[in-house]
């Protein structure tokens, strides 16, 4: 009995060691989030109700976010991220439910999978780049279709405006859908059809009450985690946008770097607040359905 006492604790000893292996495994990860989210979320919002020069606690920051030319810029930045995310949503879902129709191990997946993994990344300047190489004021798309009688900027030139960045938000957004919408997708059961088809329901049927009801939840919550990646995109607008601030990214780098008007560091703290609010509200939702989404089709 003394020996079985004894061996008890070694055991449990035993498996404590592997536990604490695998914790030790997480360190540079949640170093990672404290240093580039925590710590950038606290200075947001520690700033965003600290007065100028580091001097008191206040609302003022706060309470000029009513004002008009901030909502606008919400406004635009909402706009544009909404608009992005419906066009990518919709014809992201199209190209993602024609890569289910081909062979799953079939050369055109891979391919078009991976493409849509490069492409969700290429943003910023390059993209900016990209687009004024190509249908900018001097593109070579815009020289020849000019050369042959249409001129897409003779109502003026919107590639610089909301319409211009919503095309060119859309570039990203395509790829981004399809790699996050085709797990749902693919648990999709081709039992459910055939079980359709053998209670007498057509094609119709099956989309509008078997599989368009269960995915309805992924293409919502996909369509948020679109809007989130378009609201709190940066690098690409500011290339394309070198005057003005229509978003309120923008908005906050005026207010961090302006030498115009000095003393409105916090202020873009205090906006940046309102972005994290945004999206924290967006990204809860997002995680609610895919919960949803998961009940259905895990």
């Amino acid at each position: 009995m003394a020996e079985v006492a004894e061996a008890v604790p070694r055991r449990v000893a035993g498996r404590s060691r592997p536990r604490a292996g695998a914790l030790l495994g997480t360190v540079p990860f949640f170093a990672f989030v404290t240093i580039f989210l925590v710590v950038p979320t606290l200075t947001v919002v520690i700033g965003a109700f600290t007065g100028d020069g580091g001097r008191g606690v206040t609302l003022e920051n706060v309470r000029a976010l009513a004002d008009e030319y901030i909502l606008a810029a919400f406004g635009r930045s909402i706009t544009l991220s909404a608009a992005s995310a419906i066009i990518g949503a919709v014809l992201g879902a199209l190209l993602a439910y024609a890569l289910v129709t081909a062979k799953p191990d079939g050369p055109l997946r891979r391919v078009v999978t991976a493409a849509a993994g490069v492409l969700a990344q290429f943003g910023g300047v390059t993209l900016a780049f990209a687009f004024l190489a190509t249908i900018g004021l001097s593109g070579f798309v815009t020289l020849w279709l000019q050369e042959h009688g249409l001129d897409p900027y003779a109502n003026g030139v919107w590639l610089f405006e909301l319409p211009g960045l919503t095309l060119v938000y859309t570039y990203f957004q395509i790829p981004l859908m399809v790699i996050v919408f085709l797990p749902a997708l693919d648990g999709i059961r081709p039992q459910w059809r055939e079980a359709t088809a053998s209670l007498g329901g057509n094609t119709w049927h099956y989309w509008t009450r078997v599989a368009g009801p269960l995915l309805a939840p992924a293409f919502l919550g996909s369509a948020l985690l679109l809007f989130a990646n378009a609201f709190s995109a940066y690098a690409t607008a500011a290339a394309l946008v070198s005057q003005g601030s229509p978003i309120v990214p923008l908005q906050i780098r005026g207010a961090l770097t302006s030498e115009v008007v000095l003393g409105q560091a916090n202020l873009g703290k205090a906006m940046a607040l309102g972005m994290v609010v945004v999206v924290a509200v967006v990204m809860t939702l997002y995680s609610l359905l895919q919960r949803r989404t998961a009940k259905w089709l895990g």
